[in-house]
């Protein structure tokens, strides 16, 4: 018991001591960059979804 009671004394003493917590200000920037990139990938998905249907479209009307 002696080894976990240890175990969250220090997670606690480090994580109120030695993490660098970001300011208000960097947590928005960083949101906004994740928000930003997510936003990029998806319509990069959706624009290879989009492609891959018309693909198939066409190759199936080959056999149609």
């Amino acid at each position: 018991m002696n080894k976990v009671s240890n175990y969250f004394r220090d997670s606690y003493k480090e994580l109120t001591e030695k993490v660098t917590w970001p300011t208000w200000a960097q947590l928005q920037q960083s949101t906004l960059v994740v928000l930003g990139a997510t936003i990029i990938i998806m319509a990069i998905i959706g624009l290879m979804d989009l492609g891959s249907n018309e693909l198939l479209k066409l190759i199936y009307s080959f056999f149609s």
